[in-house]
């Protein structure tokens, strides 16, 4: 690193720490290059990731492999339909001894928490999530407890046709930085899947190879990469043709543009560079923005419904000039 800036020195030392993640978690979630990359973005934007896929596709496992790369602290909750709040923040409960109530701290007290199956549980469930989300943080009886840093959660979903789920509210999926699918593993790779046998994910053995705290250093990095004016207004371009395309009930908030530039600045980083690109803008577009949008037919088969939303942003993808 001779002759570099200081800066630079930081970025590159930046994309090796997170090249170091990749390969470990690519020995345990074989053939998913590009989803690990994206969770790697998403844990750089300091965002949270909502997978969207069929049951036994390594959804759990794959937020395992993230918390055991980096030591931080992991907790599964089982999302079921008579799941209440309490259990999933904590409760105030009486200590004889003080004679006073005593908080004791739910399992969403961890750095990284996977809610498994999270519309199997009623929306009043669902909203205890949104404050810890947005702000990092659980109130319960006028009292503030702050979680801990980093906190991201792994939110796993089937499909909403499925017997027994209750659909996301607008409010609940705006929490949600991105979202992804996992999809069927290519033939090679589920054949080294088969080859390895049945593997629960607490039984996957490995060490840690970054320290837990730098994570927060990378993430103070994220707001530092620079985004040209052009760029910016390409990114805005994108966003003002969601709000006027005939075939969506409404175009993406302003919490998803502020999301989809930390999610380009956390691209750009995470591949070494010191400034946005438009193809960090257009190649995060679908992940960040298709979870927040309908159709004017919504309501219908929802993989139906995902596949319209996605063929309207690659629409706009492609009339949306890019800034030379």
């Amino acid at each position: 690193m001779a002759g570099m800036t200081p800066d630079a020195t930081k970025r590159e030392a930046i994309h090796s720490g997170l090249q170091r993640i990749k390969l470990r978690m690519e020995s345990i979630i074989r053939g998913k290059p590009e989803v690990i990359e994206k969770v790697l973005i998403c844990l750089l934007g300091s965002g949270h990731l909502l997978i969207e896929d069929l049951p036994g596709m390594g959804k759990t496992t794959l937020a395992y492999a993230l918390a055991r790369s980096l030591d931080g602290s992991f907790q599964r909750i089982q999302f079921t339909s008579d799941l209440l709040p309490a259990d999933v923040l904590g409760v105030s409960v009486y200590n004889e001894k003080v004679r006073d109530f005593e908080y004791k701290p739910g399992p969403v007290f961890a750095n990284f928490i996977l809610a498994d199956e999270i519309n199997r549980t009623t929306p009043k469930t669902q909203s205890a999530l949104l404050e810890v989300m947005d702000r990092g943080r659980v109130s319960i009886d006028g009292q503030t407890h702050p979680v801990g840093r980093p906190f991201m959660v792994f939110a796993t979903q089937n499909p909403v046709d499925f017997e027994g789920t209750f659909p996301l509210p607008d409010s609940q999926l705006d929490r949600f930085f991105m979202r992804l699918e996992m999809g069927y593993p290519a033939r090679e790779d589920e054949l080294e899947i088969l080859r390895g046998g049945v593997r629960h994910y607490d039984q996957i053995l490995s060490e840690p190879v970054v320290p837990l705290g730098t994570v927060l250093e990378w993430q103070t990095e994220v707001g530092r990469i620079f985004v040209e004016e052009s760029v910016l207004d390409y990114m805005l371009q994108l966003i003002a043709a969601t709000r006027s395309e005939s075939t969506l009930q409404c175009g993406v908030s302003p919490r998803g543009a502020l999301a989809l530039k930390t999610a380009a600045q956390a691209r750009a980083l995470y591949h070494g560079r010191e400034f946005v690109l438009p193809e960090d803008v257009s190649l995060m577009l679908g992940s960040i923005c298709g979870h927040r949008l309908k159709t004017t037919t919504h309501g219908s088969d929802p993989l139906e419904e995902r596949r319209r939303i996605d063929g309207v942003l690659g629409h706009i993808v492609e009339s949306v000039a890019r800034p030379l």
